[in-house]
């Protein structure tokens, strides 16, 4: 899909909670060449944010409307899976925030409902245009070959919440923040995950888990450790890779990244701040305009899913080893 010479993309928004209202403004004011033509939410009664923007309560009926040109999806994930599937049935592109969905089968099922209608499908893993995790991936040669890496986030957060019957339910740490971690793994090393080992505390589904620790390992053997939680301290997010020739450290709390050579000097860069959420909505325009992938597709964000589904499945079994294998 494309737009003539002239023309602005017409933009559904569903979902304008904490996490949606970020890309509300971006969308009512940073991007010239879209047009917000719909949101959905739940109170539809509450003022639309302008006057030319329709207010819906139901997903299907702003997919169906013509004005709605693509779609961006800032719900629980438990939701967007149908949403998805709605859009898709449409022929409207897709963003969906991360996680993709809260299963790897419902993933797949997003991503193979996309490559069958021949519809752009993109997940919102914007950390992959933090300045911190782009300078890292650019300064990589200088380290020579990946050998292991230890990456952290602690966010004082409150967890998400997922429909419940009757009641809300917490989305666990690992898939509302750890998620990133896991596709950063990608991203960085250019490879899949292989295999995984995982504790968590609390232990689904008796709680939904504020801590998490994954050791996995990468196709060619490359060593991770993943520590992520819920904290009522400090935020904490550092990724640091070693290499046979040195260690690179990105600090994207700090905006810091550091190269550290095997003969103990060190070179450091400091990076600025910039909304990652306008970079991810940048990057789907510019697929739909360009009619060419996503920066970041629908199937990576369904590895990553598949990989959490993993890491949950060796914390049930006291953390054992436990192979990420693809949803069929």
């Amino acid at each position: 899909m494309s737009t003539r010479a002239g023309q602005t993309l017409g933009i559904g928004l569903v979902g304008v909670g904490r996490h949606g209202s970020r890309y509300l403004r971006h969308l009512l004011h940073d991007l010239p060449e879209v047009s917000l033509s719909a949101i959905c939410r739940r109170n539809v009664s509450a003022p639309p944010p302008c006057s030319n923007v329709t207010v819906y309560d139901d997903y299907r009926a702003m997919v169906s409307d013509e004005r709605v040109q693509a779609v961006v999806v800032v719900t629980p994930p438990s939701l967007c899976r149908d949403i998805c599937l709605a859009a898709i049935s449409c022929g409207k592109p897709v963003l969906i925030e991360k996680p993709l969905a809260t299963t790897g089968v419902d993933a797949r099922t997003m991503v193979n409902a996309a490559q069958q209608a021949d519809v752009l499908l993109m997940t919102a893993h914007t950390m992959r245009f933090d300045p911190a995790i782009l300078r890292l991936s650019q300064e990589l040669p200088c380290i020579g070959r990946l050998r292991k890496a230890r990456l952290v986030s602690h966010i004082e957060t409150r967890a998400n919440l997922l429909p419940g019957i009757g009641q809300a339910i917490p989305l666990g740490a690992l898939l509302e923040i750890g998620v990133h971690l896991l596709d950063l793994v990608r991203f960085i090393t250019g490879e899949g995950i292989r295999t995984v080992q995982c504790t968590m505390a609390p232990l689904p589904p008796a709680a939904p888990e504020s801590r998490a620790k994954v050791s996995l390992r990468t196709a060619s053997g490359i060593s991770c450790i993943l520590d992520i939680a819920r904290v009522d301290a400090k935020r904490v997010g550092t990724a640091t890779w070693i290499g046979t020739k040195g260690t690179l450290t990105a600090d994207w709390v700090a905006r810091r990244v550091t190269h550290t050579p095997r003969d103990g000097t060190s070179q450091e860069w400091m990076v600025e701040s910039q909304p990652t959420v306008l970079a991810t909505l940048r990057a789907f325009v510019q697929a739909i305009e360009t009619n060419s992938p996503p920066l970041i597709t629908g199937l990576d964000g369904c590895l990553a899913v598949e990989a959490a589904d993993a890491c949950y499945s060796s914390a049930r079994q006291g953390s054992a080893v436990v192979s990420v294998i693809p949803c069929s």
